[in-house]
């Protein structure tokens, strides 16, 4: 092993993490951080990641992004750019195996329903629901409820959180005896996670912005000569028909698509390892508490951050706010909505264990009020099975 090969400094280190919520002896042959990952790829809210929308419902195409395959490609991303760092790959990939978890069918038409119909009893952010899929939901140990991952790793997936919300998180954090607070404590000292953390939060917006184009692009809603108006795409796109100048016949128009976006994701990778590595030195931190006291230093350089909100910009204007998808989601809020009425009126429709959690003597609890555990019910579900129980209860068949 080259010395290029260790571990930096400020990367996090499997064997120093702040420890899990409940004690448990370590893996004799894993990692505390390959233990998470291992965790979490066999939850049950990670296999149902296979059947929830990105932008294209479940039903609308084969081919169409998904939650679980959006989430596969912000780990091989992340894992790429923390590999040329010397980050830990196996926190990265936790992280963004995991971010996704708490995300309701629909997408963001369906959170945005769902805090809706939440907005009087706390709301509903899926940031938090990620987290407390991964504390509270999953059923899969005798001696706790929940994943019982690191702090590192559940620090991670906590990406945004308001002030009210970490003070709340924070009211049921263990003590980890070392004073510093939990995973919520950042959002009020105002701190930093570990860049393997702050490394998901750009992977996810990598991927986001290239697999949309792909996909808005295979659906019709959007096309390449549209594509050739934003700068990241038209400069990428050019560099392929140099490359390949038979790339410019009709035939290969799909073949152009993804060489664009592969050149695209190629060079976004690199910016963002030079980028990262220049505010790392830059900033001169040398361990995982001055990576906590400086400012965000993963990050792409100011060309190509302008560059990626543009492409944001037009697939906001011309794909997320297309009539077609728009008209797709309003049937999709009403659907959530409805069924948060419906179980709300009567818990005994929701599946055996959800019911019984509604009607336990703690249910006035924020955390296990009647309403919040309709909206774990809920948060749950697949695109499909949304369908089918709003069909099943309200004898109407929307998005068919």
């Amino acid at each position: 092993m080259t010395s290029n090969s260790l571990p930096a400094p400020y990367a996090s280190d499997p064997a120093q993490t702040r420890g899990r919520r409940y004690v448990q002896a370590p893996a004799p042959n894993r990692t505390e951080f390959q233990r998470d990952r291992d965790r979490i790829v066999h939850s049950t809210a990670f296999r149902r990641l296979v059947y929830k929308t990105q932008v294209f419902l479940n039903h609308e195409g084969d081919l169409f992004r998904t939650r679980l395959t959006h989430s596969l490609e912000v780990a091989q991303l992340g894992r790429s750019v923390a590999r040329s760092l010397r980050l830990n790959e196996d926190l990265v990939e936790a992280v963004a195996l995991a971010h996704d978890l708490g995300h309701t069918p629909f997408g963001h038409a369906g959170q945005d329903a769902l805090n809706d119909s939440m907005s009087a009893y706390g709301g509903f952010e899926h940031n938090l629901q990620s987290l407390r899929v991964v504390d509270h939901l999953e059923e899969r140990y005798p001696d706790f409820d929940g994943l019982n991952l690191t702090f590192e790793t559940r620090e991670g997936i906590l990406k945004h959180c308001s002030r009210p919300n970490a003070l709340a998180v924070e009211r049921q954090e263990p003590a980890y005896g070392d004073g510093q607070g939990g995973v919520a404590q950042r959002f009020l000292d105002r701190t930093r996670p570990s860049l393997e953390a702050q490394l998901c939060n750009l992977a996810d917006e990598i991927a986001y912005n290239a697999h949309d184009v792909d996909d808005g692009v295979r659906s019709g809603l959007i096309s390449m000569e549209q594509l050739q108006g934003v700068p990241l795409f038209a400069y990428f796109c050019e560099m392929a028909l140099a490359a390949h100048a038979r790339l410019g016949q009709p035939s290969q128009s799909r073949r152009l698509m993804y060489e664009t976006i592969r050149l695209m994701l190629s060079n976004q990778v690199y910016d963002a390892v030079a980028a990262t590595q220049a505010a790392i030195d830059a900033a001169g931190v040398e361990s995982v508490q001055d990576v906590r006291q400086a400012p965000f230093l993963v990050q792409f350089s100011p060309a190509m951050h302008t560059q990626s909100r543009e492409l944001k910009a037009f697939l906001f204007q011309h794909l997320y706010r297309h009539p077609q998808v728009e008209n797709t989601m309003n049937q999709a809020r009403r659907v959530v909505r409805e069924l948060f009425a419906a179980y709300c009126e009567k818990p005994t429709e929701m599946q055996a264990g959800f019911a019984t959690r509604s009607g336990r003597l703690d249910s006035t609890a924020d955390d296990f009020s009647p309403q919040r555990i309709v909206a774990d019910y809920i948060a749950g579900m697949t695109d499909r099975f949304a369908v089918r129980e709003h069909t099943r209860l309200t004898g109407q068949r929307l998005l068919s």
